[in-house]
C-alpha cells in the first residue's frame, strides 16, 4: 500500500505504447504492413533517432505526480486499517510466546486458532486492497499516458526525428513507438519475396451470389 511514484513505472509497457500510438497524428503509422502492393516504394532517409523513458516520463509530469498522489491519499484509510490488523496479529503472537509453561494445550490451541483466523483475514484484506490500488493506479496512469504519448510523437515530428524508441519500463530491448512512414519496407519485402519464390498469388475467391427468398404468393 505504501507506494511511491517510482513503482508506477512498473506498469506494462504495452499500455504506454498503445496509448502513444492511439494519440499519434495521422502521419504516424499505426500498422506496419499495408495490404496494397501499389504503395510508394520505401525510401532510405538520414536517421535521427530519439529515445524516451516513457513510463518514467509519464509519472514525472506534474499531472502524473498529482494523479498518483490522489490514489495514495484515497487508500490511506485502508492502509491504516491494515496496519492496525497487522499490529494486532503481532501482539497476539507475542502473548502466545510469553505464556507460562503451565499453560494447557487447550489454551495454546485456542490462541493459535485465533491467530490463524486473524492472519487469514489480514491476508485477504491486503490482497483486496493491493488489487484495488493497482487498478486505480493503472487507470490514473493510462489517462496521463494517452496525452503524454501524443505530445511525444508531436515533439519528435516537429524536431525532425525519424524514429522514437522507448527505453524505459520492464522490457530488455528498446520498443519502437513511432517511425517515418516512408521507411517502412514491409510491403516491399513481401513483394521481393513473392518475386523470388516464384509462387503465384492465390486466386481470389469468387463472390458468393446473393440469394433472395421469393415472396410468398398472395392468397
Amino acid at each position: 500500500m505504501n507506494r511511491t511514484l517510482v513503482l508506477a513505472t512498473a506498469l506494462a509497457t504495452g499500455l504506454a505504447a498503445s496509448a502513444l500510438l492511439a494519440q499519434a497524428p495521422a502521419t504516424a503509422p499505426a500498422t506496419a504492413a499495408p495490404h496494397s502492393t501499389s504503395v510508394a516504394p520505401p525510401q532510405a532517409i538520414p536517421a535521427k533517432v530519439a529515445v524516451i523513458a516513457f513510463e518514467q516520463g509519464v509519472v514525472a509530469t506534474n499531472e502524473g505526480q498529482k494523479a498518483v498522489a490522489e490514489v495514495q491519499k484515497k487508500f490511506e484509510p485502508k492502509k491504516a486499517t491494515i496496519d492496525t490488523e497487522s499490529a494486532e496479529v503481532e501482539s497476539l503472537k507475542k502473548q502466545l510466546q510469553a505464556l507460562p509453561a503451565t499453560t494447557s494445550d487447550e489454551e495454546r490451541a485456542s490462541r493459535l486458532k485465533a491467530i490463524d483466523t486473524k492472519e487469514k483475514s489480514l491476508q485477504r484484506d491486503v490482497e483486496e486492497a493491493q488489487s484495488a490500488y493497482n487498478s486505480d493506479v493503472q487507470e490514473a496512469y493510462g489517462k496521463v499516458a494517452q496525452k503524454f504519448g501524443g505530445t511525444a510523437v508531436k515533439y519528435a515530428q516537429e524536431h525532425g526525428f525519424t524514429l522514437l524508441l522507448n527505453i524505459g519500463g520492464q522490457q530488455q530491448l528498446p520498443t519502437v513507438l513511432w517511425w517515418q512512414q516512408e521507411t517502412d519496407i514491409t510491403q516491399a519485402t513481401v513483394n521481393a519475396y513473392n518475386l523470388s519464390s516464384g509462387i503465384a498469388a492465390p486466386t481470389p475467391s469468387a463472390p458468393t451470389p446473393h440469394r433472395t427468398t421469393p415472396a410468398a404468393p398472395h392468397k
